[in-house]
């Protein structure tokens, strides 16, 4: 069985897939099994649209600062960060804090 999840990128993050703001996932993993560590190599090996965006998103093997982290609504430094264990239904959001000008 797999789990059924949202990613969202914002804040102009979706520039790393294509524009699409918004993905319903189904990753490969039994309940239980899956963490934000995993679901963060999902995303550069599913998501991301070109490998040279990978550095917007990822910095030393995790998300890279400037980029907020939300796991259903709340900070990912209060669910454990990478290791949080992912659950069916759960929606992830991703906002880039950093902007040009």
């Amino acid at each position: 069985m797999a789990i059924k999840i949202k990613v969202e990128f914002l804040g102009g993050l979706d520039i790393i897939s294509n524009s699409v703001r918004e993905h319903k996932c189904v990753i490969p993993f039994e309940e239980g099994e899956a963490t934000v560590a995993d679901l963060i190599t999902y995303i550069t090996k599913n998501i991301i649209s070109d490998p040279k965006d990978i550095p917007v998103f990822i910095e030393d093997g995790t998300v890279r600062p400037g980029i907020l982290v939300l796991i259903n609504d709340t900070d990912w430094e209060l669910e454990g960060m990478e290791e949080y264990v992912i659950e069916s239904g759960d929606v992830f959001t991703f906002t880039s804090t950093l902007h040009g000008g």
